[in-house]
């Protein structure tokens, strides 16, 4: 069973052991990878046609259908409803949009942004929790930590080990210096805040 703990008393939160083992982990990467690639955009709904500006981010991503990882889904959203009844408390919480498989290889980041939308847009459901699943093994590759502006922390992730976190906080991937970093992203809806 995978717990998850608070880490800095904030709306972040992480599995205290991995939510997939190595080989799990190896057969995210397989199918992100067969997927169609793209450069990464920028901006809400990137899936709807966000921007390409490599001065913000530079990675690869492929889109991971519902229907291809059933297994892999169900972990992720039975781990975020234990994670959000534990930690965030937010209403209605369920599984909007898939999964994202992301490749950063040497030289790639994400500068600081957020998820959910700012611009005023309506939004049904509303983002509210973000995930990070590291899908390689740390000792592969060196920069890419994952960091949050509001805490000033940077987070450490094993294999396989996920971090949920409030959509509205400020993050970013930090630049890859060296080999590459796999991962796995996800957010998770709801209806507004009251």
């Amino acid at each position: 069973m995978i717990h998850t703990t608070p880490i800095w008393q904030s709306y972040i939160s992480q599995t205290i052991g991995p939510l997939f083992t190595p080989q799990q982990c190896q057969l995210i990467i397989d199918k992100g990878m067969s997927l169609k690639h793209e450069a990464a955009t920028v901006g809400f709904g990137s899936t709807e046609g966000g921007v390409n500006d490599p001065n913000k981010r530079i990675t690869t991503i492929s889109w991971i259908p519902f229907k291809e990882m059933p297994e892999m889904y169900n972990e992720i959203e039975a781990t975020m409803l234990k994670t959000n009844n534990n930690h965030f408390g937010f209403e209605g919480m369920c599984l909007t949009e898939p999964a994202q498989f992301t490749y950063y290889r040497t030289g790639g980041f994400y500068k600081w942004h957020m998820d959910n939308d700012i611009s005023g847009k309506p939004q049904s459901p509303v983002r509210k929790i973000s995930m990070t699943c590291l899908l390689s093994d740390p000792s592969t590759f060196e920069g890419g930590e994952l960091e949050f502006m509001d805490e000033g922390k940077t987070l450490k992730l094993e294999q396989g080990q996920a971090a949920f976190f409030a959509s509205w906080l400020q993050h970013r991937v930090k630049p890859v210096t060296q080999g590459e970093r796999k991962s796995l992203v996800m957010w998770f809806g709801g209806p507004h805040f009251k």
